[in-house]
């Protein structure tokens, strides 16, 4: 089969319930799909999976979640560890659906991680394809609402290309992998993404506005403000089911904070606030400041606890081994060991081989190349 589209290659879009049940019956006899999701994070309050794109090797499919479909019939088919799901950069795509969903992950591979693995200088799906496929994507489409309807013809076909190749990249890579013995390293990590946690809702909280970069530098009163100012803009993002900064964008609050603006005027002066903004908002942001100029500040939250100045010689010891491991194999670092491993290890601090066993991202394969040198490292502190 040719890895290039045909000119005639149309994906097949499921809107309706009986298409859906004809796909998951073809689907239940593959030994492995191409899988994407494509959500609308840019353009909505509460981010949703908007389409599933599923591909074989004869076809392309295109789900339409947004179709009043019933998406959870999908759940044995990503749980099922005969069918390999084939994913490029899987963990956000896994935590979605998993928030939306509650699918199960089985049997996953990740084009993006065995790219990492194996050294590639480039692991975007669109330099791959590029340079593996010599396929040209449209990065225009890469912020595209995927939420809006008709689905434009040139919008699936975007779509499409994030699935269309994944089987005959995952069969480059695997004999790779495979080749250069590191096809255990990468089911091990393939399992940890599976693991993924679900994508957390969107759910704001008064005290989220220390988040904001600035807060800390303004004064009591300026914190007050700003925090009222946060509060009026999640309920507006709300309401309109736009993202926080569709509303107003974080330094634009501060800003305002600053200012502290007393009228329509005053307010058109503050950068960042267009015309629009002063019409539509202007009434809700000069209450939102008022009430903050009388309102008590709010307390700073304690800060994050300091590590000691061992644990931090020990991360730059463990630092300096990783990249110079990571030189040694030709890949990025973070393919030794995480940052988050980093820590875990310097935290716990751990001097038998037993007891890595309970350093989170730190598996069996990893513990078996690198278990050695790691005690090696921490021991010599």
């Amino acid at each position: 089969m040719s890895h290039h589209p045909r000119a005639d290659d149309t994906p097949v879009v499921v809107t309706t319930s009986s298409q859906l049940t004809t796909l998951l019956e073809a689907l239940s006899k593959e030994p492995a799909i191409g899988v994407d999701t494509e959500s609308n994070s840019l353009y909505a309050y509460q981010e949703q999976v908007c389409l599933l794109q599923i591909s074989t090797p004869t076809a392309d499919y295109i789900i339409d979640p947004l179709a009043d479909l019933d998406i959870s019939s999908l759940a044995p088919l990503f749980a099922d560890p005969g069918i390999q799901k084939v994913f490029h950069a899987a963990e956000y795509d896994v935590m979605c659906l998993k928030r939306d969903y509650g699918f199960h992950f089985a049997n996953l591979f990740d084009t993006m991680w065995a790219a990492r693995i194996l050294g590639w200088p480039h692991v975007g799906l669109g330099s791959i394809l590029k340079e593996t496929f010599s396929v040209h994507t449209k990065k225009r489409y890469q912020r595209h609402n995927w939420g809006r309807r008709p689905l434009e013809a040139e919008a699936l076909a975007y779509a499409r290309l994030d699935t269309h190749y994944l089987l005959p990249l995952r069969r480059l890579q695997d004999d790779a992998l495979t080749q250069k013995g590191h096809w255990e390293e990468a089911q091990e990590i393939f399992a940890q993404v599976a693991a993924s946690a679900p994508m957390p809702p969107n759910a704001f909280a008064p005290e989220d506005f220390w988040r904001i970069k600035g807060a800390f530098d303004l004064t009591k009163r300026e914190q007050a403000i700003l925090r009222e100012l946060a509060i009026w803009r999640d309920q507006e993002a709300s309401h309109r089911d736009r993202p926080h900064f569709k509303v107003l964008h974080d330094l634009t609050l501060v800003e305002l904070a600053q200012a502290r603006p007393r009228t329509n005027k005053e307010l058109s002066r503050t950068n960042g606030l267009k015309p629009y903004h002063v019409r539509r908002y202007g009434k809700h942001i000069l209450q939102a400041i008022q009430k903050g100029a009388q309102t008590r500040p709010p307390q700073p939250p304690p800060p994050p606890p300091r590590h000691s100045e061992a644990e931090v010689a020990r991360f730059e010891a463990l630092r300096a081994w990783r990249k110079q491991a990571a030189a040694r194999r030709g890949v990025n670092s973070s393919v030794i060991i995480s940052k988050s491993t980093m820590w875990a290890l310097i935290e716990q601090n751990p001097i038998t081989p037993k007891e890595l066993e309970g350093i989170e991202g730190l598996g069996p394969w990893k513990r078996k190349a690198y278990g050695n040198e790691i005690l090696g490292v921490l021991g010599a502190l």
